[in-house]
C-alpha cells in the first residue's frame, strides 16, 4: 500500500473530498482507501482543504468542534473529538432559506456558539481562561454535511472532511458568560414544530468550555490559535438528526435563545 506520508497521496484525498463537495457527489471512505491513513494525516488533509479556501479568497471565521457529546460518538463510532474550519460562506443568515440544493445528505445540531473577544493560545488554555475571553454566547444551528457516502465515516474521514463542515446559522441572543450555569442549559431541537430532540449543555463534556479548551489545545501543536472575533461551536449536546424531508427548523437553549429557519429544494438524497 502507498505511504501515506506522501504528500501527493494527501493531495489527492483533499481534491477528492473537495469535488465532491462541489459536485454533491459523495465519495466513498476515505479509509476505505487508505486504510492506515492516521488522525494527524487526515488533518493534513484538511489543512490542504482549508488551504485552498483561503487561497480562493474565503476567509476563516473560526472553528467547530465535532463529536463532544457522548451520543454522537456512539453515533459515529468514534472516541474522542475532532474539529473543522468555519469559513466566511457557511454563515447563513436565519432570516433567508437555507437552500438544500447546496447540499449532499445533512443534518442538524443545535448548540451554543462561543464569539470571542480575546485571542487562545494554546498549550495549557483553560476553562476560566476560555470564559474571560468569551465576548458572548448565543445558540446556533449547525448544519453538518457529510462528503462521505452515506455517512460511513471513522474519525480519520469526518477529520479529512473538515469535522463534516457545512453551514451556521446564528441566534440574535447574547448573553455574556458569566450570566448563566453554562453546564447546565436545556435545549430542544424542533422540525416542523414536533420535538425531534432534547439535552443538556452539561453533555458537551461536562461544559462547553471543556469543549473549547480542548480546540485551543489540540491545535497549538500547528502553531494555530483561536482569534479574537473567531466564532467557536463546542458541539452539540444531542444527536444530531437528518432533515432533507421537512420544511422549518428551531432549536433553542435555555437563556440563550432560540434560532428558526425555514428550508427550501430538499436534495434528491432523502433520509429520515
Amino acid at each position: 500500500m502507498p505511504d501515506t506520508n506522501n504528500a501527493a497521496i494527501i493531495q489527492k484525498l483533499a481534491d477528492g473530498l473537495y469535488k465532491a463537495e462541489i459536485d454533491r457527489v459523495p465519495t466513498e471512505p476515505i479509509t476505505d482507501t487508505f486504510p492506515a491513513l492516521t488522525v494527524d494525516e487526515a488533518y493534513m488533509v484538511q489543512k490542504v482543504n482549508a488551504d485552498r479556501r483561503v487561497a480562493m479568497g474565503q476567509e476563516i471565521v473560526g472553528h467547530k468542534i465535532g463529536l463532544t457529546a457522548k451520543a454522537m460518538q456512539e453515533l459515529f463510532n468514534v472516541s474522542e473529538p475532532d474539529y473543522g474550519h468555519l469559513f466566511g460562506p457557511m454563515m447563513h443568515d436565519a432570516s433567508k432559506p437555507l437552500d438544500m440544493s447546496e447540499l449532499i445528505d445533512p443534518q442538524i445540531e443545535v448548540e451554543p456558539a462561543f464569539v470571542l473577544s480575546k485571542r487562545l493560545m494554546g498549550p495549557n488554555v483553560t476553562a476560566e481562561q476560555v470564559l474571560d475571553a468569551t465576548d458572548y454566547i448565543t445558540v446556533c444551528f449547525e448544519v453538518i454535511d457529510s462528503r462521505i457516502v452515506d455517512w460511513r465515516i471513522k474519525l480519520q474521514d469526518t477529520v479529512g472532511d473538515n469535522g463534516s463542515s457545512a453551514r451556521v446559522v446564528m441566534g440574535a441572543e447574547r448573553v455574556k458568560p458569566g450570566d448563566l450555569e453554562l453546564d447546565n442549559l436545556g435545549s430542544v431541537l424542533e422540525l416542523d414544530g414536533e420535538v425531534m430532540d432534547e439535552g443538556n449543555t452539561r453533555a458537551i463534556l461536562g461544559h462547553p468550555a471543556n469543549g473549547i479548551v480542548w480546540l485551543a489545545n489540540a491545535i497549538s501543536k500547528f502553531g494555530i490559535a483561536l482569534e479574537a472575533g473567531h466564532i467557536v461551536l463546542p458541539g452539540t449536546c444531542t444527536r444530531s438528526r437528518r432533515f432533507a424531508s421537512h420544511k422549518t427548523m428551531r432549536g433553542a437553549i435555555e437563556g440563550l435563545g432560540e434560532v428558526k429557519v425555514d428550508l427550501i429544494n430538499a436534495p434528491t438524497i432523502i433520509k429520515s
